[in-house]
């Protein structure tokens, strides 16, 4: 008779094991693709089921976020990217090693703080400026640590540079510098892409919300476009992805484009640019790009017109890179994920994975959206509007003051020298 040499079960064993089952591929999934397409699964329905009330709650606490206003789009975006952060840090860390480097985790969260510190710091140090004018003292010191604010971010990073250092132990000489620089890149990834959503949430909430939901609109076509017609496999790194799907997708992502351009931007208060951090409600010039434009619908009957939005021909392009670039930001993310033997980057979104699940394709949208906004949106000529935009988000108010006087001075000394 064999004797059992197997370890009694534990909790933390059991708890290992369930995370395994939940996370990582199944074992078959090496073979041929075909069987993993959702025309084949026997349980579409049911994960339709979840995924769809995931998806339904999701979107009523979006809009719930955006009606708030540029504030509380702001806390959101920046809540996502902690629940991101965590996720990543998660991935490549090892239980038994971080029981041997008491305060590591810390470590991770120092570094992320003060690129958080940093990132956001520069973004919004004169919104921030803008918004405190009213209280002198306030105003003094908020100033004062705009100034020296990159001062404090470099030497608390120093800080934890040192700590690092210090907290190195001889046989974890790898983990920990896998970690340390494991770390980094989660932070350029994170915080790359977060400069260019806060952008273009202050450049007006439509520059983030058309962009974020014509990657919801294709994801959810490309779900079922393929959970109904997918027969044919798109790419071997994410076997379920169809090209029905991924075609299917591409249409109704562009024609959404459209269509949702021309909503969203008779709202004026998404369209409005917010100067500083204030949460009251916008009122501005909407401005050429959403005033309506009229196109007869029938060349020999001019009286039968349709009104069109400028920025909606702006959004055609937005939902062709949405549909046919950024799916590729999936595709990075799924050959990652099959790199660490792992389905979904974290479970806090019944049927969907993780929070960094779903912002693969954001991120990579929200660089582009910003990118074009600056190149082909924004004038590129210098207008009244716009050094006046420029002067009151650059400026304090005593260099504003200081301006106006040497302003008035110029104009007095011209106007003499006319007389």
């Amino acid at each position: 008779m064999q004797k059992d040499n197997s370890a009694p079960s534990t909790p933390t064993s059991a708890r290992a094991r369930h995370r395994r089952r939940s996370n990582e591929f199944p074992a078959d999934e090496s073979k041929t693709n075909g069987h993993l397409l959702l025309v084949n699964d026997h349980n579409k329905y049911r994960s339709m089921w979840i995924r769809a009330c995931s998806s339904l709650w999701m979107l009523g606490f979006f809009l719930l976020v955006i009606y708030l206003g540029h504030l509380y789009v702001l806390a959101m975006v920046v809540i996502i990217q902690i629940f991101m952060a965590r996720e990543l840090f998660n991935l490549l860390r090892k239980a038994h090693e971080d029981k041997h480097l008491p305060g590591f985790r810390l470590l991770n969260w120092h570094f992320y703080f003060t690129a958080m510190l940093f990132v956001y710091g520069r973004i919004l140090s004169h919104r921030l400026v803008n918004t405190v004018t009213s209280d002198k003292i306030f105003y003094r010191l908020v100033s004062r640590l705009i100034k020296y604010q990159m001062v404090i971010c470099y030497f608390s990073y120093i800080a934890g540079f040192m700590w690092f250092i210090l907290t190195l132990k001889k046989k974890m000489y790898k983990y920990q510098f896998g970690q340390f620089a494991w770390t980094h890149m989660i932070l350029i990834v994170v915080f790359t892409q977060s400069a260019f959503t806060v952008a273009n949430i202050f450049e007006g909430i439509f520059w983030f919300l058309l962009p974020a939901s014509l990657i919801a609109v294709n994801d959810v076509a490309a779900y079922f476009f393929g959970f109904f017609f997918g027969k044919t496999p798109l790419i071997k790194i994410s076997p379920k992805k169809t090209w029905e799907g991924f075609i299917g997708a591409s249409v109704a992502t562009t024609i959404s484009a459209f269509v949702l351009a021309n909503i969203y931007g008779s709202f004026q208060w998404l369209t409005c640019p917010r100067k500083d951090l204030s949460a009251g409600w916008l009122h501005c010039d909407p401005g050429p790009l959403f005033k309506p434009e009229y196109y007869p619908l029938l060349p020999w009957l001019p009286s039968t017109e349709i009104a069109i939005l400028p920025v909606q021909w702006h959004a055609l392009w937005l939902g062709l890179f949405a549909s046919i670039i950024a799916p590729f930001g999936g595709f990075f993310a799924s050959g990652f994920k099959r790199a660490f033997k792992i389905k979904d980057f974290g479970d806090s979104i019944p049927g969907h994975g993780g929070l960094t699940d779903r912002m693969d394709c954001q991120m990579v949208m929200a660089v582009f959206a910003y990118i074009y906004h600056q190149s082909f949106v924004v004038p590129q000529d210098y207008t009244v509007e716009t050094i006046m935009s420029e002067i009151l988000s650059s400026l304090t108010l005593e260099e504003q003051q200081i301006l106006y006087m040497k302003l008035g001075q110029i104009l007095q000394e011209r106007m003499f020298g006319r007389n």
